[in-house]
């Protein structure tokens, strides 16, 4: 089957057979052209489209033949080349093509523009929590470092008591030494005093033991309280080595000083015999 085409003098439309060519009511001067034509002709030159050909009637005498020629030729440029939404085909076309390309534009640019939103939202708040974080890392450092101070001064203030205690301790000690040095300086002046009374001299001799024996049980106890509270540079086994060994002192002064004691009150028994008896001769 044929395939025919029109042309309305500015481009050409189709193909189209031969009902499509009767519904665009094409007249005897519509240029035609199909297959095996080797140029344009009028749909009058063609035997197969006569029974199609719109007949127009001639035209009225009155009326110039010239304008009526050039609107015949705008109905058949109408015909043949319809209107979309009162534009001509390929006009709408392209007007379609380029509405498409700006709204295309403007969707790529919003979405590009909603991309750098996100993005920049992203880098704000990444940013934000660095440096939430960082502060948090200069707090706990802060926090670190007034730990470690008040640490130093608590090291430092049980440091200064121990040495306060240790003071008191030292003056403690040397009140009681210089107490029993007077002690025994009295002890021994007495001693002098009678040495021609052998009893006398006994009790003075014991006295004058009893004292130093007073005074290392004290030194003893001093050096027991010691090794009890400080810890410092000795292991657990050296502390309890220590403490044994100046517990075994003090055990032994106590038995010496029981001994002085009751040496002491035998001599004591001994003279209020002595003395008894001088007081009976006295009477006789």
């Amino acid at each position: 089957m044929k395939k025919y085409y029109l042309h309305n003098g500015v481009e050409s439309s189709g193909p189209f057979d031969l009902a499509e060519l009767q519904m665009k009511q094409i007249t005897a001067k519509t240029p035609v052209w199909f297959s095996g034509m080797p140029d344009w002709k009028t749909a009058g030159e063609i035997d197969e489209l006569q029974t199609i050909i719109k007949v127009i009637p001639p035209p009225f005498k009155s009326v110039t033949p010239t304008p009526q020629i050039e609107e015949k030729f705008e109905e058949e440029i109408e015909e043949t080349n319809p209107k979309i939404m009162g534009l001509k085909k390929n006009t709408f076309y392209i007007v379609f093509v380029v509405l498409v390309l700006i709204i295309g534009s403007i969707v790529l640019t919003i979405l590009q523009e909603n991309r750098r939103i996100d993005f920049e939202e992203k880098n704000n708040k990444t940013e934000k929590e660095n440096r939430q974080f960082q502060l948090q890392e200069k707090e706990i450092q802060e926090q670190k470092q007034r730990i470690s101070e008040q640490e130093k001064l608590e090291e430092e203030r049980l440091t200064q008591e121990r040495k306060a205690a240790i003071n008191s301790k030292l003056s403690e000690n040397q009140i009681k030494q210089i107490e029993y040095q007077t002690r025994l300086e009295d002890a021994k002046n007495k001693l002098v005093k009678a040495t021609q009374f052998p009893i006398n001299s006994k009790l003075s001799e014991n006295q004058i033991k009893q004292i130093e024996y007073q005074t290392r049980l004290e030194d003893a106890k001093n050096k027991l309280v010691k090794a009890t509270q400080f810890q410092f540079f000795r292991t657990p086994e050296e502390r309890t080595a220590e403490i044994n060994a100046v517990q075994t002192d003090i055990d032994y002064y106590n038995n010496e000083i029981l001994s002085l004691e009751n040496e002491r009150n035998q001599l004591e028994l001994e003279l209020e015999k002595i003395h008894l008896k001088e007081r009976q001769n006295s009477q006789k």
